[in-house]
Parts: structure tokens; C-alpha cells; sequence
């Protein structure tokens, strides 16, 4: 089994497509851990804020089944495939992580490059696995947050899955 970890995100019907995602991941994948939602700007394009958390699982699959069975979800959810790659989506999947896998795997870039660039990534995954390490900068994901810098702008919101709350607002 394969430890896996995926970032998901929406910025359409934010609640319910985030939701959807979840669910479909504990069906097929059975125990997740979930990080905080975090609400997010929309980065490299002018829209809708996000939301965005990490998940982790195990799996047997491989990194190319794995990946269709995620881009099926996004499908199921209205995902359109043919939009700019800087645009509103209902749902995007992506996996980050898949044990310690570097390189090119089954067609997948790993690691994924957005863990070092975007905090949306970094700090939901820095949340529920602190101490794994990026299987290139074999620095803990925590350790890599500590030394983030770039300055975006993210911030957990109150989010309820199966009735358990995920995540809580903060108030300032």
C-alpha cells in the first residue's frame, strides 16, 4: 500500500463540490485524513476565492489508475476539462504525493511543484503530516513551512464533513 496525499480544491459551489470530493474518496479509499479547509484568493487568475485542503489515504493502486480515478470524481462534479488552466472549477484533484515517488511516475509529475509554491498546498499538508518529508528537498513538510515566504493570503474556515468539523474559523 501507498501512502498518498491529494490537494483538493473549488471555488464553484465551493461547500458542496468539496463535500462531494470527500465523500467519494472515503468510498473508495475508505479512511482519510483531512486537513482545515482553507479559504484562499484565487492565484494566477482574477476569481472566486477557494477552498482548499489536503487529504491523505492509502492505496494499492497505481500512480495512472490513481489519477483517472480522481479526474472521474472531477468529471462527476462538472469538472471541464476544456476551461484555461488558470480559471473557476468545480473541482480540482491533484495528487501531490504518492509515497516517496520522485519523477516521473505513471505519467504524473512527482512530487507536485505547487507543495514549494502555493501555501494553500503547503500549509494543509505541513497540518496532517508534519514530520513526512518532500521525497526531493527531504525537508519536512512542517520544516518547509516554517521556512515559507511567499506571501499568500489563506485562512481556515468553519467546515463540517459527516458531522464531524473539519476545520474552524478563527476569529482575529
Amino acid at each position: 500500500m501507498a501512502k498518498v496525499y491529494v490537494s483538493i480544491g473549488s471555488n464553484i459551489d465551493r461547500e458542496r463540490h468539496i463535500t462531494a470530493a470527500l465523500d467519494a474518496l472515503a468510498e473508495k479509499f475508505s479512511v482519510l485524513d483531512i486537513s482545515s479547509v482553507y479559504e484562499s484568493e484565487a492565484v494566477g487568475f482574477a476569481g472566486d476565492n477557494f477552498f482548499n485542503l489536503v487529504a491523505g489515504f492509502d492505496t494499492d493502486k497505481p500512480v495512472s489508475s490513481l489519477s483517472a480515478c480522481l479526474r472521474e470524481i472531477e468529471h462527476d462534479n462538472g469538472r471541464d476539462r476544456g476551461q484555461e488552466r488558470f480559471s473557476a472549477r468545480t473541482l480540482d484533484i491533484d495528487i501531490l504525493t504518492y509515497d516517496h515517488c520522485a519523477g516521473e511516475v505513471g505519467g504524473i509529475v512527482l512530487p507536485r511543484a505547487e507543495i514549494l509554491e502555493n501555501a494553500f498546498v503547503l500549509l494543509p499538508l505541513a497540518e496532517i503530516a508534519p514530520d513526512d518529508e518532500h521525497p526531493v528537498e527531504r525537508r519536512s513538510f512542517s520544516g518547509l513551512w516554517q521556512a515559507y515566504s511567499k506571501q499568500q493570503k489563506l485562512w481556515p474556515v468553519d467546515f463540517v464533513w459527516r458531522g464531524k468539523q473539519i476545520s474552524k474559523k478563527q476569529c482575529v
